[in-house]
């Protein structure tokens, strides 16, 4: 029998379940952390869209708000 070990190389090999929806997140419902809304800030800011911030969002919201505006600031490229 042969044993497979985990890739030696992670970021170069992901495993396929490596990026979860948000929604599927264990911890999604926690506040969003400090990078998150630094993030979100700044995103918010390039985007000319200050009311896209809100202190209240969940990880999983602050993480689907920062996917929509890298797109639109031409950062998610």
């Amino acid at each position: 029998m042969t044993v497979q070990h985990p890739s030696e190389h992670p970021k170069s090999e992901p495993v396929s379940n490596a990026e979860k929806d948000p929604a599927d997140w264990v911890t999604g419902g926690e506040p969003m952390t400090g990078a998150q809304a630094s993030y979100l800030k700044t995103l918010t800011e390039e985007a000319h869209n200050p009311d896209a911030y809100d202190t209240e969002l969940t990880k999983a919201e602050a993480s689907e708000r920062i996917d929509a505006l890298q797109e639109e600031t031409g950062r998610g490229r």
